[in-house]
Order: C-alpha cells, then sequence, then structure tokens
C-alpha cells in the first residue's frame, strides 16, 4: 500500500519527530505541507495527516490544505502531539475525510512539548515530550494499522 504522511509541526518539531520515526522504519513519503511543494495525493493508497494542535484542533493551515486537496475514498489515518492531548482534537479533519468517503484507520496523539500562549509563562508543558516511549507508540501504531 503506497501511503505518505502529510503534516504541519510548526512551534517546537513535535509531530515531525513522530512522523520522521515512522518513516525512518517504514516505506512511507513524507510532505510538510507548510513547504512550498506541490504534491499528488492521489497517487497515494493511505494518508496520514499529522499536525500539531492550536486551540483545540489542528493547525488552520493543515484544516484548509485537507478540505482543499484530500482525495475521496482513501485510507486515512490521524497523529497529533499538544500539551494536552484528546482524541476529538483531529474532529474537524476526520469530519472532512468521512464526508469524503475516507475509510478512518485510527488515531495517535501524544504528548508535545507546549510553550504556546500562557504556557510560554511557566516555562511550558509537557517538557521532554513526545519522549522515545512516545515515539515507539507511534510506530506500533503505524505498523498495526498497515497490517
Amino acid at each position: 500500500m503506497k501511503t505518505v504522511i502529510i503534516y504541519a509541526s510548526v512551534h517546537h518539531g513535535n509531530t515531525k519527530k513522530i512522523v520522521e520515526a515512522i518513516a525512518s522504519k517504514n516505506d512511507v513519503a513524507v510532505f510538510d505541507i507548510l513547504s512550498k511543494g506541490e504534491i499528488n495525493l492521489e497517487e497515494y493508497d493511505c494518508i496520514g495527516i499529522a499536525s500539531g494542535i492550536a486551540y483545540g484542533k489542528y493547525y488552520p493551515q493543515m484544516i484548509k490544505f485537507v478540505e482543499e486537496n484530500l482525495p475521496g475514498n482513501k485510507k486515512v489515518f490521524f497523529i497529533h502531539t499538544a500539551g494536552s492531548p484528546r482524541e476529538n482534537h483531529n474532529s474537524a479533519v476526520k469530519a472532512v475525510a468521512k464526508s469524503g468517503g475516507c475509510e478512518c484507520l485510527g488515531t495517535y496523539f501524544c504528548k508535545g512539548f507546549d510553550t504556546y500562549g500562557p504556557f510560554k509563562l511557566i516555562g511550558g508543558i509537557a517538557k521532554g515530550h513526545p519522549d522515545s516511549t512516545e515515539i515507539q507508540g507511534a510506530v506500533d501504531f503505524f505498523d498495526k494499522i498497515v497490517k
């Protein structure tokens, strides 16, 4: 199954660490949606959507990218990192995927170092995250869903 993970990792590279760990152990293409490059998602069977979290949902750039570029009827999965992560942080992009007839394979989320807004005043939260256990958890998640 030809797989790509599209991602947006802005503040501390938390989500990028997860994506790179998965890609280093699997035959997976990765694409930073914040780069100036272009990608044709039609050529992939499975699409991972990975993002940091802002105001309780995926970065606005990721939501817009998914709305404009996600082809229908694909297998998709979701990954996100946040200072205080919750599965429903992916609800906006998950709704877009489902409305396009995509099959949602699952979600992986974990803590990520967060110094956004008021957290900056206290030196941030979730320092040291994602840690090696969380990164391995993401790799294990990917291995499980692609089998």
